[in-house]
């Protein structure tokens, strides 16, 4: 495969929280330097504009209120001006850009959806993904997706899917994406994940990005891209701010990992965690070919005579109306 080699771009960054137009502006501007690098694709954490809602996790639903207002207003639609930035900022830098994003409902005035996008160096938008079902706490802001983004498309550096946090552990989309010839996966995360309210059997986001990531990449014989997020002293102080309680419990948490994960499962270079930046990788998808060899659980290594999947990929409505009679 010629031209097999690709530089990535990982961004490990904390958004400016709960605000839009700078956690936009942030996002902008690392575009611009991924692609000063020479990196033909950025990947950004799960819901980065404006911020992930770590709440959820520490603090009492009837406490939350101001929270949610404040997410909702600094939430965006699918067309707003801010995803037209972000095509004509991909198609001035010639770099492809997946970004994570709380994305409004234009049915529902309070509904948001925890979404990502995949833009292309031409700027348009390639997929557009609502993660199918919000993990535990996270129901209580984010709305139920559907499958319309389990999809894989063709773009000049191979073909892209993308998964959202906790999606990276269901089986059958994981397949999906593989079957549809994947050759680079998209995983996007929180920065922390709280699960307990001690530190003794906290959920511990590297070690299940490390057995996710470099499953679905040895699996699908896949580049598995993994961005997470970061909290930073800005982000604790404006939670804070809105007198949030246990924030010990989110301090004391274990980090995630950004990183890249060959077909082999492992992890491809270097990786970031305690500390904001760009993650810069080359990628060689001739790895890919070559691990089918020993398993290709899309093709001579499967029985599909035994073996079905069917995937909606319809996207879900709020209402369907049917034509009747034309008014008078």
């Amino acid at each position: 495969m010629k031209n097999s080699k690709i530089i990535t771009a990982v961004a490990h960054v904390a958004s400016e929280y709960l605000n839009l137009e700078k956690t936009l502006e942030k996002s902008m501007s690392l575009i611009k330097e991924a692609a000063r690098k020479n990196a033909q694709i950025i990947i950004f954490p799960e819901a980065f504009l404006p911020g992930f809602p770590y709440w959820n996790a520490i603090n009492s639903p009837l406490q939350n209120h101001q929270l949610f207002l404040k997410l909702y207003e600094n939430s965006i639609s699918i067309d707003s001006i801010e995803i037209k930035k972000l095509k004509k900022i991909a198609k001035e830098n010639n770099i492809i850009v997946s970004m994570g994003f709380n994305e409004k409902s234009s049915a529902s005035n309070g509904t948001l959806w925890n979404s990502n996008i995949i833009i292309s160096e031409k700027g348009n938008i390639l997929n557009h993904h609502r993660k199918i079902v919000p993990t535990f706490y996270e129901k209580l802001t984010w709305s139920n997706g559907d499958g319309a983004g389990l999809k894989v498309k063709k773009t000049k550096i191979g073909n892209i899917g993308m998964l959202i946090c906790g999606e990276n552990t269901n089986s059958l989309a994981k397949y999906s994406l593989i079957a549809q010839g994947e050759q680079i996966h998209i995983s996007s995360y929180p920065a922390k994940w709280p699960t307990q309210t001690s530190k003794s059997g906290q959920y511990n986001l590297e070690t299940t990005i490390k057995m996710r990531a470099g499953a679905h990449a040895f699996e699908g014989k896949v580049f598995n891209l993994v961005a997470s997020g970061f909290i930073d002293k800005a982000t604790y102080s404006i939670l804070e701010k809105y007198k949030v309680k246990n924030l010990n419990i989110l301090k004391n948490t274990p980090p995630a990992i950004s990183a890249v994960f060959n077909p082999s499962g492992e992890i491809e270079g270097k990786h970031l965690s305690n500390q904001e930046g760009i993650l810069y990788t080359t990628i060689d998808l001739n790895d890919c070919i070559k691990a089918k060899q020993f398993h290709d659980i899309s093709g001579g290594y499967n029985r599909f005579d035994i073996f079905q999947l069917k995937v909606n990929h319809s996207r879900s409505s709020s209402i369907n109306f049917m034509n009747g009679d034309e008014d008078e």
